[in-house]
């Protein structure tokens, strides 16, 4: 069944903004969250001229007291049938090896991490209480081994990613669904900041058609493009070693 009750982050762009995109429909009501207002008015718009009611909320994803405020509010009007947690950042070290700064570590943390949980928790109890709902949780390809040249993005979203495999196993017996999406390189702002090779670029809108079928077969996660999703996959099980070795020779070891 299509949800009708759709809550997106990180709504403003990339992902986000097609998925909004791809929820849209005369019986859907929307709720997107983002920074960029002028940007999530235009896909709104775009959202309303498929039939869809629109709520926005312009705010960054770690202002928790916000976040939760503006959560729970859409979830007493429109109890919310999937939740998707994508607002994220990304952060590189230095040219020469310098290392990430303290402040840009907290703030990766605090959006990708901490703004996925506080965003769940905010209507978790709501969702174990209808006994219903589904909990999309973006994490990233990135997550099944760290990459050298992004420490904190690869951290926070392979929390991201355990959080959530755990939560499928906990709340399953309750009726709530969670799925773990990790894509690889798409489109995207985030992504033209990323200095490295970018294989198997996708669009936005490729990835959201793909993320949408896999969350409505409730695929427990979500990985693309197949290519590097396997080669992803594959070297999280080498040996250190071997594994630095093939991210070296593909331009994710530290620049010299």
């Amino acid at each position: 069944m299509t949800p009708r009750h759709v809550v997106i982050t990180g709504a403003s762009r990339g992902i986000g903004a097609a998925l909004a995109l791809q929820y849209a429909s005369q019986h859907s009501v929307l709720g997107l969250i983002g920074r960029n207002n002028q940007d999530l008015t235009s896909i709104a718009t775009q959202c309303e001229a498929k039939g869809s009611q629109v709520e926005i909320g312009t705010l960054d994803i770690s202002n928790t007291p916000q976040l939760i405020q503006w959560l729970q509010s859409f979830d007493e009007t429109h109890p919310i049938d999937l939740l998707i947690t994508n607002a994220g950042i990304t952060n590189l070290i230095g040219e020469k090896g310098e290392p990430e700064s303290i402040e840009n570590i907290i703030k990766v943390l605090e959006v990708n991490l901490h703004g996925t949980i506080h965003s769940i928790h905010a209507i978790l109890d709501n969702m174990r209480q209808r006994g219903q709902g589904q909990l999309a949780l973006v994490s990233s390809l990135g997550a099944y081994r760290g990459m050298p040249i992004t420490p904190a993005y690869c951290a926070s979203k392979a929390a991201v990613k355990s959080y959530g495999e755990a939560l499928r196993g906990w709340l399953a017996p309750e009726g709530i669904k969670v799925n773990v999406i990790c894509p690889g390189f798409v489109e995207s702002d985030m992504s033209n900041s990323f200095t490295a090779p970018k294989p198997f670029m996708t669009t936005s809108d490729k990835a959201a058609s793909i993320i949408k079928r896999g969350l409505r077969k409730n695929r427990a996660n979500i990985s693309f493009p197949f290519p590097l999703n396997l080669g992803m996959w594959f070297i999280s099980f080498l040996p250190f070693p071997i594994a630095s070795f093939f991210l070296g020779i593909s331009g994710y070891n530290r620049r010299h």
